[in-house]
């Protein structure tokens, strides 16, 4: 018997208004042959969110926003952020977090 190990991602949503993508990432261990399939032994879960921008006020009350850093990301995820942050949604997080204080 042979030991296998596939990581990838199992789970990707958009949530909210302001559409953080929560990503989920599967590590599973398998036990098996090629010729007689493989049986799953072990699973566990690592998961991240992400934003399309993020804010922080200097101590002059000036506002820096900047974009989120998608390349490091799979080609799935950089085509739904590409897709579901447009510029009315980056508007809208940036409004929220100076309101907010972030």
């Amino acid at each position: 018997m042979a030991l296998r190990k596939r990581i990838y991602e199992d789970k990707i949503e958009v949530v909210g208004e302001v559409k953080n993508i929560q990503v989920r990432t599967a590590t599973v261990i398998e036990e098996g042959t090629d010729a007689k399939g493989y049986e799953e032994i072990s699973c566990t879960y690592h998961r991240h969110a992400l934003a399309s921008v993020s804010s922080s006020q200097d101590s002059d009350g000036k506002w820096t926003h900047t974009d989120t850093d998608i390349s490091s990301e799979s080609d799935e995820v950089k085509n739904i952020a590409n897709v579901v942050w447009t510029d009315s949604v980056k508007a809208l997080l940036k409004a929220k977090n100076e309101q907010s204080g972030v």
